[in-house]
């Protein structure tokens, strides 16, 4: 199982939000934990991304755009959800810089079926190369809980670079909830590497504006 053990992981948490706390910042810190790996070459071993929801949402400001069609459009805002429909989208005639500026703007996208299959066609790739290609937005689910699910999902991704850093939570959860998704993130996170925990260097944990206190 886990090599951070349960003391460990709540002194820290209670480290990060105990620091928080002496300095309050006019906007809500996120906590990040960061990976550094060791054991792996880049170049040659195969980058690893996954992703995975957590319990609770770490970034409850992202920002999810809704490419819709008529139905999921006039559902966004009543929701007061940002959206868009396909003759918005035929309008930024696939240019790079007004769809990258897209890309820039919002955190996250979801499309309804009916559009999800023009949007190469409509944007070009930008969106996919921003690493933000819609996820599916079907009429039998609840765009609430759509948008939700987005929003606690965190994705590992390995660069060019032997170190990560990735949301899990921020400085307003309870000690409790930001220790279980810590927990879940680097359980996933372990599953991912090649060798599991031999692969793991250090993990830290921080808030935006906060000193990084060592997991392992």
């Amino acid at each position: 199982m886990s090599k951070v053990s349960r003391d460990t992981l709540y002194e820290c948490v209670n480290a990060v939000l105990q620091s928080s706390k002496d300095k309050k910042r006019n906007f809500l810190e996120t906590v990040e934990l960061q990976i550094g790996l060791k054991n792996y070459d880049p170049q040659k071993d195969k980058r690893f991304s996954g992703t995975v929801k957590l319990k609770y949402i770490p970034r409850p400001k992202m920002q999810v755009c809704v490419l819709g069609d008529q139905q999921h459009c006039d559902e966004a805002k009543q929701l007061e959800v940002p959206c868009m429909d396909a003759e918005a989208l035929k309008k930024l005639n696939k240019n790079k810089k007004l769809v990258k500026k897209l890309a820039k703007k919002y955190d996250a996208f979801l499309a309804s079926e009916s559009l999800i299959k023009q949007i190469p066609r409509l944007l070009g790739p930008g969106l996919n190369k921003a690493g933000k290609f819609p996820g599916l937005l079907s009429h039998q689910e609840s765009m609430t809980q759509k948008i939700d699910e987005v929003k606690a999902t965190i994705k590992f991704q390995m660069k060019k670079v032997l170190c990560l850093s990735v949301a899990v939570g921020h400085v307003d959860m309870t000690p409790d909830e930001l220790a279980q998704n810590v927990h879940l993130s680097i359980n996933f996170l372990v599953s991912l590497l090649k060798k599991h925990w031999q692969n793991v260097r250090s993990l830290h944990m921080k808030s935006t504006m906060g000193p990084p206190q060592r997991l392992y």
